[in-house]
């Protein structure tokens, strides 16, 4: 019997002839965290819609999706276009230009945190702004993030506490560095609130639909109960809607839910594919970084902030033209529609093999556990919490997690983790081929004896 590592080796060996070459320069070969991949990663040659090829001409259907920058797909034609006129005006001007503002004011009409935006290059230099304005707003130090919710690379986002802790370590990072950031679970009430009296909070900043994009998912009840208790307590609430943001609905989590925080980080969909983040939030705190904010400030300072990259004119004009198309919410109705549609069909699988696990998902993006028995899964798509504490949930074994993502390339999908994303450039064929594909992986690892 060929094993699933074998058929993957077999199928790719011009990707494994470019890894040897990568090694020698990169570390591990790779150029971000989640392209590490065993034994090799994938090079990929081009990519159109929903679908991408490799190097060695396998079609794959794509649901890492630029890392879920991409809700319309690769290459969406509109998108294309503002970006090649873009080209032929120019890609940076070291100077201001109208389509920044058009471009702002796509993200006031949106999301309604959005009293005023300010642009970074990045989700991670994003979620760095908002805490130094926070922090500089309340006069306060500590942040308060929630474990296993991602928030990019910068210091303050960084380490996990000790067990029965709440303040985090990372290696690199002094503990002095750390000592202002606590780590509580995201959906334990008590722990906030006594936390938001304990500490003198800056600022709480989350993943607004639970950690990993809802691979640990918040209870809902949640959101209200930050703004709430956040509020009471002075301090500034942060959404993390990087990945969330024009996907979980067109104005992201905050319009849906009817919960507004004070300040928003953004970047992914925002930029339609291209570099670039913002802050978007109250006028009040975001004005901080205004010349003169010194003046008006309480605590006397204003808060710094250049950037090579902000609101460059390529991922002006790239950003424009995706919001413009998020704006309708078509794109939203035709990707949640099939996300709904995968989740109840895999499902469908994981029962029938006979096998411990589930997929749920939230809007457009889905998850897969396999290999440990998940809470309901209501309404056949989302959680069903039931007042669960904390972040109990069940997790997938590493080895079953590779499996699965080398498993599912042999069949040409490509998931983000043990999910992913979907854009409106998917189809109902795309979904059909995804379901043939996690049947036949799963019984080849159920074959290898790992479930």
């Amino acid at each position: 019997m060929t094993t699933i590592l074998q058929r993957y080796e077999d199928l790719h060996p011009a990707s494994l002839r470019l890894h040897q070459r990568a090694v020698k320069i990169f570390p591990d070969g790779v150029t971000h965290d989640i392209r590490y991949f065993t034994p090799f990663p994938l090079y990929m040659e081009r990519a159109q819609g929903s679908r991408k090829w490799d190097v060695d001409g396998n079609v794959i259907i794509d649901f890492v999706m630029a890392h879920g920058a991409l809700l319309l797909g690769h290459n969406q034609p509109q998108v294309q276009a503002a970006v090649a006129e873009q080209l032929q005006r120019g890609t940076h001007y070291g100077a201001s230009h109208e389509a920044e503002i058009q471009w702002a004011q796509r993200v006031q009409d949106l999301i309604p945190s959005a009293e005023t935006v300010r642009f970074t290059s990045s989700g991670t230099e994003a979620t760095m702004l908002a805490v130094r304005l926070a922090r500089g707003y309340t006069g306060r130090k500590t942040l308060v993030r929630f474990r296993q919710n991602f928030h990019g690379w910068n210091d303050n986002m960084v380490g996990t506490p000790d067990k029965e802790g709440v303040y985090p370590h990372a290696f690199g990072v002094p503990d002095e560095t750390l000592s202002n950031v606590v780590v509580i679970p995201q959906n334990d009430p008590e722990a906030l609130r006594q936390t938001l009296r304990d500490e003198d909070v800056a600022a709480v900043i989350l993943e607004p639909t639970g950690a990993h994009f809802g691979a640990v998912p918040l209870d809902p009840t949640m959101l209200p109960l930050m703004r709430e208790t956040t509020t009471d307590a002075g301090a500034v609430l942060i959404f993390d809607e990087v990945i969330t943001g024009f996907r979980a609905a067109p104005g992201g989590v905050q319009a849906a839910s009817g919960v507004t925080p004070d300040l928003t980080t953004l970047a992914k969909i925002l930029a339609g594919g291209l570099p670039g983040g913002a802050v978007a939030g109250k006028r009040e705190i975001v004005s901080l970084i205004e010349f003169g904010a010194g003046d008006r400030s309480e605590f006397g300072g204003r808060i710094p902030h250049p950037g090579t990259y902000n609101a460059n004119p390529l991922s002006a004009a790239a950003g424009v033209a995706a919001l413009d198309a998020v704006a309708t919410g078509d794109p939203h109705r035709h990707a949640d529609g099939l996300s709904r549609d995968l989740v109840g069909k895999l499902n469908d699988v994981i029962r029938n093999e006979g096998i411990a696990g589930c997929a749920y998902g939230h809007a457009s993006m889905f998850h897969v556990i396999l290999g440990a028995e998940c809470p309901p899964v209501k309404d056949g798509f989302t959680w069903d919490w039931q007042g669960q504490p904390g972040d109990r949930m069940p997790r997938m074994a590493g080895d079953i997690v590779w499996a699965l993502r080398r498993g599912m390339l042999n069949e040409g999908v490509d998931l983000m983790g043990s999910g992913g994303m979907i854009s409106s450039a998917h189809s109902a064929e795309d979904m059909n081929h995804t379901v043939q594909a996690f049947r036949s992986t799963v019984r080849q690892i159920k074959e290898e004896k790992l479930l």
